[in-house]
């Protein structure tokens, strides 16, 4: 049994709305998916784009070069493609039109059967004021949690 992987974007769901999401596979190489199993990747600043043929790519997803990799190796900050139906991507695209919209990933993980699958998401971008709601109901959420722990 080979353990998951489970590597987060923080930063969406603060500079995002989110409005819905879906599961996609990943087009990688052998060094791409060795290097993410043992969890040198970050999507912090990624996004997903459609190229002139209406595929799907996520842009700027950094999988760091695999340590026994040979010159075969891959490129740290390469374009990679991402696997979704037809009906999904006619979806998104028609999404994708609305101004202020972008398909932003939230979570890069491995299933059982060892595959790399990436969570994205529909995303609104957030107001200054929206963040400020959102940091207010985050710290109200915390001082509840501590007072409840005292009257335990």
């Amino acid at each position: 049994m080979q353990k998951t992987v489970n590597i987060l974007n923080k930063k969406a769901k603060f500079q995002y709305e989110i409005l819905d999401k879906y599961t996609a596979g990943i087009v990688l190489t052998g060094t791409e998916i060795k290097s993410i199993r043992t969890g040198k990747a970050s999507i912090a600043e990624s996004f997903c784009e459609f190229n002139d043929r209406d595929e799907l790519f996520v842009i700027n997803m950094t999988v760091e070069e695999y340590a026994y990799g040979n010159y075969n190796n891959h490129r740290p900050k390469a374009e990679r493609k991402l696997l979704l139906n037809k009906k999904e991507l006619k979806k998104l695209k028609k999404e994708m039109d609305v101004k202020g919209i972008a398909i932003i990933p939230l979570r890069l993980y491995t299933n059982e059967k060892g595959l790399a699958k990436l969570v994205i998401a529909i995303g609104k971008g957030k107001k200054l004021y929206d963040k400020r709601e959102t940091i207010k109901d985050r710290d109200n959420k915390r001082n509840l949690d501590r007072i409840k722990k005292d009257f335990r």
